[in-house]
């Protein structure tokens, strides 16, 4: 059982390490420019694509990873210039629709370009195989997507708060009409920023490509876990979206392996198998309701 609990943690880690990579970009385009983006999520899917088809023609993970970053930043820059740009005065209403047809549109395009079949993304054979940790076989894949999280996390940490462009950003952040008055050129920052939440996400795709089907809607889904990362964590805190995704990647992962387990002792095998996911995930929003009960601008909000 102890084997069980730590692999679990370890599981939770990587889950909630890559939601960050989704939330870190999303809470800067909302906290920042008060901008509602239902298409980050195709963002992500975007990446895992042209990571999957880079990966496969290059035959390196390495060149699927770096393409999938450099196109959907590509990509970001191309939609906050033409599209989103003229949104930002518009109400989250006008928001939400637009950046809706925009999945329904890279849902379409992605399909047309690739098929409707998923698209297969290895692991560097490096990394294929499981490694020793804490008296287990952990997959050396899973503790590889641990690192370059903590290591993103930590980069993202010091542009944050300890650079000019990161001084910005809080600055914009806390109060964009002042930040305006006082020189920082807020139109470059916010396509700046959309680059970098769009490059974030491209990671997580590729990177999650291996554990998950590199398919048509995948961001849909776990665009609404990111949703609730910023929630919890304060919209426009990345300190915040790094706790709220740790929170959810643990709540959601033990949860689905822990409470059929404890089912059992109460419920037939079948019964439990179904309700403990279940369950699981009304985990997470009776979390999100139970932080916004007590605290309800997050925890950690930027305009504190």
């Amino acid at each position: 059982m102890t084997q069980l609990v730590l692999e679990q943690i370890l599981n939770g880690l990587q889950f909630g390490l890559m939601l960050f990579l989704l939330a870190a970009g999303l809470t800067l385009v909302f906290g920042i420019m008060d901008m509602i983006n239902l298409s980050h999520g195709s963002l992500y899917m975007g990446g895992a694509y042209l990571g999957a088809a880079a990966a496969q023609a290059s035959g390196s993970f390495l060149v699927g990873v770096v393409a999938a970053m450099l196109g959907m930043a590509a990509v970001g820059f191309i939609l906050e210039i033409l599209l989103l740009r003229r949104l930002y005065a518009r109400d989250h209403l006008a928001q939400v629709l637009a950046t809706f047809a925009l999945i329904l549109i890279a849902n379409e395009i992605v399909h047309m370009i690739w098929g409707p079949q998923p698209l297969m993304l290895n692991p560097p054979e490096l990394l294929a195989g499981p490694v020793d940790i804490f008296g287990f076989s952990y997959p050396a894949y899973r503790l590889f997507i641990i690192t370059v999280g903590l290591g993103i996390a930590a980069l993202l940490y010091l542009l944050v708060s300890h650079t000019r462009v990161g001084m910005w950003v809080r600055a914009g952040a806390s109060n964009c009409e002042m930040a305006q008055a006082l020189g920082v050129d807020v139109r470059r920052l916010f396509t700046g920023i959309f680059m970098l939440g769009a490059a974030l996400c491209a990671v997580a795709g590729v990177l999650l490509g291996p554990l998950l089907a590199v398919q048509v809607g995948m961001g849909e889904s776990i665009l609404i876990l990111a949703f609730v990362v910023i929630v919890i964590g304060g919209i426009g805190s990345i300190r915040g979206a790094l706790v709220g995704s740790l929170l959810v990647g643990m709540v959601d992962t033990l949860g689905r392996a822990l409470l059929p387990t404890l089912l059992r002792a109460v419920a037939s095998p079948e019964v439990a198998a179904h309700l403990g996911p279940a369950l699981a995930s009304i985990m997470i929003y009776l979390l999100m309701a139970g932080i916004l009960f007590w605290l309800p601008q997050g925890l950690f909000p930027s305009r504190a």
